[in-house]
């Protein structure tokens, strides 16, 4: 019978026929597991026929916006290049209609540019002030509104003149969303029905992949007039000919004076020296984050950055009032941006000397990158290879002592492997320690004793870097003869103290590579249990932690868990722990725990009060039971230290 609904699915039936060969198959007295089988296969065949019509969905969008940067590409005319912007938007989100409006700066609102589907003249001819209406408000706030009616949503500034012509047009649904470039509005791409209806985020994803594209063909159409401006221009150069040849050899000698002094071994700061001498003013260098390398010109705005970010998209300099801005970028991210304080200088100089203060970062950009890589080859060696000579001896030319405590941490990963590797690099590198990349999960070796909480760190920082769940275990390094855990610790990882006796090399190693396993064995944990994007160690991992942890703490385990009840117990004199056995033995019957040790119930309940008191809220929860029941029954068992040698929660 599944193969009546693959039939239904080939001809891409209507979802009420799916209910078809049920009701056949009621009608010919089909028993009850048939018709379940029956319902189970309908409601997976459902699901396939909704994953198949969002996919159709999402080809004919990505086919959309392939055929609008085919249009961009052959721009020649941007009133047919927005035109049918605007008409494959009202054709995706299947609404009436849709329509632009552009930015005036002269009146200060905006104006309908194009329209599909509209049948009022008013509408067409309509104004919004900034702020006014939907599409005033998305001009003016530069973000994305949708409502699914608009005469009855209060969040918007509704004017007589707006209404009337969007009544006359008979719209009701309205989404709206911002056409942009850089940080400036320069119009709103808007889509209508006519009847009430939700907008879903994939539709507000689809219009504003749209108005990028026409925000492009805005801005190109702009750049193309520009181009014809500079040649134009171009056709008077000769009158200023002996000007540019003057200008040019003076770039050239400043060229070899910069290049002169970065072959010498000169930094950024000579480079800057050089600039100042030539053009004279102030000059600052910032790093691809906006932070001053070299120099200062005082405070700098939002525009300064703005401009910064055309410079680099146009290739030459920008200014700015009295600045001058040139910046670089590698592949799409900046690189290095250069800004000058004068109120006359050649941008050429300036240009050349943000290309060499740019190749001067890659240089140490390299060297850093190379520097990882050596690091990460070495912890390579101390999970792979523990046996290999020398390796102590190369951690030490790092910087490292094998000999103090460290942690092994093991962050699993779903993509984005380079993404990952550079952060666990530069992480590594602020804390002094090795970093690799293996498969999808990259390891680290960081200075410190407190597994758990770096574990968790390191979760949630990759986590937030990646923008998807990074789940983390990690394991301390234990070096046996010279770390050992400390008094009253936990599990391995939760402290630890020096005894003295010095370990190889070799056992160091290994020691790395057993931390190593562990740590992956407590990611995998992790996410077994359904806590991806979380950080532990075994220690955090309750009873989970006895079987992913080398140390097997079952003391420390036990204390953890019930050591407070137990504790209890040894100073007054009680019977709390026997009473919690005989509770969980009998099923969780106070009656039939009172049978058991021949007390009253009242006493039963007395005594479970006060061990929810030491035991905390949610003791009695399925996990936390399973964990105390285990606990109860080491504690029986005698697998636990006595309660001189255990500290202030003895068991």
């Amino acid at each position: 019978m599944s193969i009546r609904f693959l039939e239904l699915l080939a001809r891409e039936a209507s979802a009420v026929e799916f209910e078809g060969p049920i009701i056949q198959a009621r009608a010919a007295g089909a028993d009850a597991a048939a018709i379940e089988e029956l319902e189970r296969a309908k409601v997976e065949a459902l699901k396939v026929r909704d994953l198949l019509k969002r996919r159709a969905r999402r080809e004919a969008e990505l086919s959309a916006l392939y055929d609008t940067a085919g249009d961009l590409a052959a721009l020649r005319d941007l009133d047919a290049v927005l035109e049918a912007i605007v008409h494959r938007a009202r054709q995706l989100l299947a609404t009436d209609v849709a329509y632009m409006t552009l930015h005036d700066p002269e009146r200060g609102d905006t104006y309908m540019r194009v329209t599909d589907g509209s049948i009022s003249a008013k509408f067409r001819a309509l104004r919004l002030a900034m702020g006014a209406g939907l599409g005033g408000l998305v001009a003016q706030t530069a973000v994305p509104y949708a409502t699914a009616d608009y005469f009855a949503d209060a969040r918007f500034r509704h004017k007589e003149h707006i209404d009337d012509a969007v009544k006359e047009e008979g719209l009701v649904a309205i989404l709206g969303v911002p056409l942009r470039l850089g940080q400036r509005v320069i119009g709103v791409l808007m889509a209508a029905n006519r009847s009430a209806r939700p907008f879903h985020q994939e539709e507000v994803s689809l219009l504003a992949s749209l108005a990028a594209h026409a925000a492009v063909a805005i801005d190109n159409a702009r750049l193309l007039q520009e181009t014809r401006n500079a040649l134009e221009e171009l056709s008077h150069a000769h009158r200023t000919a002996r000007e540019h040849g003057e200008a040019v050899e003076r770039a050239a000698m400043a060229h070899d004076r910069m290049t002169s002094l970065v072959l010498r071994g000169g930094g950024i700061e000579d480079v800057a020296a050089v600039v100042t001498d030539v053009l004279g003013g102030s000059l600052a260098v910032l790093d691809d984050l906006g932070r001053a390398i070299s120099g200062d010109v005082g405070e700098l705005d939002t525009g300064v950055f703005e401009a910064a970010q055309a410079s680099r998209a146009l290739g030459r300099t920008v200014r700015r009032g009295d600045l001058l801005i040139a910046s670089v970028d590698v592949g799409g991210e900046p690189l290095c941006t250069l800004i000058l304080r004068s109120d006359d200088a050649d941008e050429r100089i300036l240009e050349r000397a943000a290309l060499v203060c740019a190749l001067l970062l890659l240089f140490r950009r390299s060297v850093a990158e190379a520097e990882g890589r050596v690091r990460g080859e070495l912890l390579d060696d101390l999970i792979s290879r523990p046996g290999s000579p020398g390796l102590a001896d190369r951690a030490r030319r790092l910087g490292m002592d094998l000999g103090a405590p460290h942690v092994v941490v093991v962050a699993k990963h779903a993509g984005q492997r380079e993404r990952a590797a550079f952060w666990a690099s530069s992480h590594a590198a602020v804390r002094h320690g090795l970093a690799t990349g293996r498969g999808d999960e990259v390891v680290l070796l960081l200075p410190g004793d407190d597994a758990g909480g770096l574990a968790q760190r390191v979760a949630r920082e990759l986590t937030s870097s990646l923008h998807s769940p990074a789940t983390a275990g990690a394991s301390c390094v234990v070096m046996p003869g010279t770390w050992q855990p400390a008094a009253g610790a936990g599990a391995p990882g939760a402290g630890r103290q020096r005894t003295g006796a010095p370990g190889g090399q070799e056992q160091e190693a290994r020691d790395v590579a057993a931390a190593y396993q562990e740590a992956r064995r407590c990611a995998e944990a992790l996410i077994a249990l359904g806590r991806a994007g979380d950080g532990a160690g075994a220690a955090e991992l309750g009873f989970v932690g006895l079987l992913v942890g080398d140390g097997r703490d079952v003391g420390g385990f036990v204390g953890r868990t019930l050591g407070a009840v137990i504790d209890y117990d040894a100073r007054r004199g009680t019977a709390l722990t026997d009473t919690l056995a005989a509770y969980f033995g009998t099923g969780g019957s106070p009656s039939r725990t009172a049978e058991t040790m021949h007390i009253h119930v009242n006493t039963v309940t007395q005594r479970l009060d006060r061990i929810g008191k030491l035991l905390g809220e949610g003791w009695l929860e399925p996990e936390r039971a399973l964990e105390i029941q285990l606990a109860l029954r080491l504690h029986r068992l005698g697998h636990t230290d006595t309660p001189d040698t255990m500290g202030p929660h003895a068991i």
